[in-house]
């Protein structure tokens, strides 16, 4: 069996993988996504690649080549393709029936102000494209509006040209982080702050939070609404429902594992590694028949 890991730098998260990959007796091929260059006659020797880079557009470009070569990747390049792009997740969940905030999406600040005015303030303005709750605004009244539109339409950068408008969802100081790996969701964090950003990278704390069967099943069902895999769900209380917010396809989990109880690194690993050996029966397979 032949694991490789996509990586950029080695963080906790990813010390943890390597440990419980260890722990299993698999052997795993490290690959640097800063040294990494893809030969399109050649490609790695291995039957799954698991994804944990930290520039989006370096794993996106990454997964399509490696899958373009045969080798299954974990998450896949449809997954990341859709998770690292708000509009494109949003588009997931309504095609999939699965409950999120009411949003638009705009293309110039003129109609970008229509849609907040559509939805009414508060809303919350999201680069398309982004992570760590970095670029967020929350908008409270139209002279907010059009002074952030007019900085985004100044920036002119592609992720400032199309305006994702969210309503912003008045949450009891927290919101919840599921952890999905397959088809089940192994664990939730509570990640609670003062600020109306939860999220940890921004000072939020995480406690433990109980996976109850409307959390599980609503975590899940984001999951395969954007092509399953092992995904954090970020999930908004909003009275009695529960509303999802992103889909992150990289999930950051060591803050987690204590607070949760669950060997979160442990379950990705033997996720990867059953994978794998589907992979590897489904090559012998096809080797197989080539041959007959």
């Amino acid at each position: 069996m032949r694991i490789g890991v996509l990586h950029s730098l080695i963080r906790k998260e990813e010390k943890l993988l390597l440990a419980a990959f260890r722990a299993r007796s698999v052997q795993v091929t490290l690959i640097d996504d800063r040294e990494l260059i893809f030969d399109l006659h050649r490609c790695p020797q291995v039957d799954v690649v698991l994804e944990r880079c930290i520039s989006h557009s370096r794993a996106l470009h990454a997964l399509r080549l490696l899958e373009s070569a045969g080798i299954r990747c974990l998450n896949s390049y449809q997954v990341a393709q859709v998770c690292g792009d708000k509009i494109l997740t949003a588009v997931a969940l309504r095609e999939h029936g699965v409950p999120q905030p009411e949003a638009r999406v705009a293309f110039t600040d003129e109609s970008a102000l229509q849609a907040i005015e559509e939805i009414g303030y508060p809303v919350v303005l999201k680069p398309a494209v982004g992570s760590w709750g970095r670029l967020l605004a929350k908008v409270n009244d139209r002279e907010a509006a059009e002074a952030i539109l007019e900085h985004k339409r100044i920036l002119g950068s592609y992720h400032h040209s199309i305006f994702f408008v969210q309503k912003y969802i008045d949450k009891p100081g927290r919101d919840l982080r599921c952890f999905v790996v397959g088809d089940r969701c192994i664990a939730a964090i509570y990640r609670t702050s003062a600020h109306w950003k939860t999220n940890t990278a921004l000072g939020g704390t995480a406690s433990g939070a109980p996976v109850t069967a409307q959390l599980g099943e609503l975590a899940v069902s984001a999951a395969r609404a954007v092509g399953g895999g092992m995904v954090g769900v970020d999930v908004l209380e909003n009275d009695d429902d529960l509303l999802v917010n992103e889909v992150n396809y990289t999930m950051e989990f060591s803050n987690s594992i204590d607070t949760t109880g669950v060997d979160i690194p442990g379950h990705i690993a033997d996720y990867t590694i059953a994978q794998a050996a589907n992979s590897q029966v489904a090559n012998t397979q096809v080797g197989s028949q080539t041959v007959s």
